[in-house]
């Protein structure tokens, strides 16, 4: 039998990363987290459940279900807005998927990704199976995100610009974490279930535009719930999956950087860098529907005057969501040119009826579309976009914008993403259940019960 790579082989720049934060990842009490943090992580949650409510009606959620009805479902967590149970690891898989499916959920750009969906699956199964109170679903989440943020930041854009979807890689550490959390591991038990996450870890972008994307989230809650699982049981695996010598870092990056990992853990919370999205498409394109937004809205503009369209977008999007000529709704959500061209249209993009199939073929449309035309710039930061309008008249019209940067009025974010929540959940679950489910995430550390929560949003109208 082939043996593993010796441990002598570990660099001293990345000896223990794994284990500290699995030490971290276990140790974590709810008095460690700023309130603000807190704060955050609620409404990560919130909005999660409302993308993944409008997700689970998606027809790639529907084979899953179909699938999971086929094996045999089980009975101890909600699929949410399916009106039915599973097991937790099928739970994981559905609903992770489903949160994944209109590509609306959060992302974080030290992840390289969407940090929620793969974790926040985990947390809530494993809470409703065995009884946790809403703070150690909170707590598990906090840890699994902080997780595989820092995971993010120790391989860099290397592991990304190879052809991996981090959701799916890193964020199976994350749902991992999130997993030993609530279980109660210790910490060597918890760095045994990252080396099992690790191995399993997988996800490819050549997959965007595709159900596989979707499926990268879902696999990630269910192979991180497994992890977690296993290493419960004293399964074996390495503690070092990722620093050791063909481990993780060093079969998926050209190198690491442990401080990105390591620096302030404990005290500096990676959670308030996240990014909430408000149109249903990949973020790639967010600073380029505000941009043509922007130029919309300018009074010298005129929708039956354009020409031409000039698009400068950061050159690491060129091959994450540039679908020149989409022929559905699923691949508009990953088209520069198109969502360009919805945004000029006056197309209201943070609606999911417009990404139907129809659109990605509506005349109008790809007559616009095709005056676009989209430039990569490797000076770009990886959320800014310039798009400059030349019409018949003479005018040119430029707006630039860069979406980076997240809102610090907290109290406006929370506004911003319960009206977004509730446009997703009330036609499914109703006005009564969204209200009580925003009540209960946002008192969610106080709640006694966290299957309050899927409760509420188990029953479709």
């Amino acid at each position: 039998m082939e043996r593993a790579p010796n441990t002598t082989d570990i660099t001293d720049a990345t000896i223990d990363v794994t284990q500290r934060l699995a030490d971290y990842a276990s140790g974590l009490t709810l008095k460690d987290v700023p309130e603000d943090v807190q704060t955050i992580a609620k409404q990560c949650l919130l909005d999660w459940l409302g993308v993944t409510l409008a997700g689970a009606q998606e027809p790639l959620t529907q084979k899953l279900l179909d699938y999971a009805r086929a094996e045999g479902c089980g009975d101890h967590a909600t699929l949410l807005g399916l009106d039915g149970r599973g097991s937790a690891s099928q739970a994981a898989l559905i609903n992770g998927s489903a949160g994944h499916a209109l590509d609306y959920d959060d992302v974080l750009r030290l992840l390289r990704g969407h940090p929620t969906a793969p974790v926040a699956p985990v947390a809530l199964a494993l809470a409703e199976r065995d009884l946790k109170s809403g703070e150690d679903l909170l707590l598990a989440f906090i840890a699994g995100v902080e997780v595989e943020a820092r995971i993010g930041g120790l391989i860099g854009d290397a592991h990304y610009a190879k052809g991996w979807h981090q959701t799916a890689t890193v964020g199976t550490f994350g749902a991992a974490a999130a997993g030993a959390r609530i279980l109660g591991l210790d910490g060597p038990d918890t760095a045994v279930a990252l080396g099992i996450a690790g191995t399993q870890a997988a996800g490819l972008k050549a997959m965007f535009g595709t159900m596989c994307k979707p499926l990268h989230a879902g696999k990630a809650a269910a192979n991180g719930l497994l992890a977690a699982e296993l290493a419960k049981r004293q399964f074996t695996s390495r503690p070092d999956v990722l620093e050791c010598a063909q481990g993780f870092a060093a079969t998926q990056a050209d190198g690491t950087d442990p401080s990105a990992a390591l620096d302030g853990l404990g005290e500096a919370f990676c959670i308030p860098k996240l990014l909430f999205k408000y149109h249903a498409a990949c973020y790639g394109t967010h600073a380029g529907i505000e941009s043509a937004r922007a130029v919309a809205g300018n009074p010298a503009f005129a929708l039956d005057k354009i020409e031409r369209v000039e698009v400068n977008v950061p050159e690491r999007t060129m091959n994450m969501c540039n679908i020149l000529e989409p022929t559905t709704g699923l691949e508009v959500k990953f088209s520069h040119r198109f969502t360009t061209a919805l945004a000029l249209a006056g197309e209201e993009t943070g609606s999911l009826e417009v990404y139907d199939d129809s659109l990605a073929t509506r005349p109008d449309l790809v007559a616009l579309r095709d005056k676009i035309t989209i430039h990569g710039r490797e000076d770009y930061t990886p959320n800014q976009t310039d798009v400059t309008v030349h019409q018949s008249d003479g005018t040119a019209i430029m707006e630039s914008r860069d979406m980076a940067v997240p809102n610090a009025d907290l109290g406006d974010q929370w506004r911003k993403l319960e009206t977004k929540f509730r446009a997703l959940a009330d036609p499914l679950i109703g006005v009564e259940n969204a209200e009580r489910t925003v009540t209960i995430v946002r008192d969610l550390e106080r709640q006694d019960d966290a299957s309050g929560i899927a409760a509420a949003c188990r029953t479709c109208r």
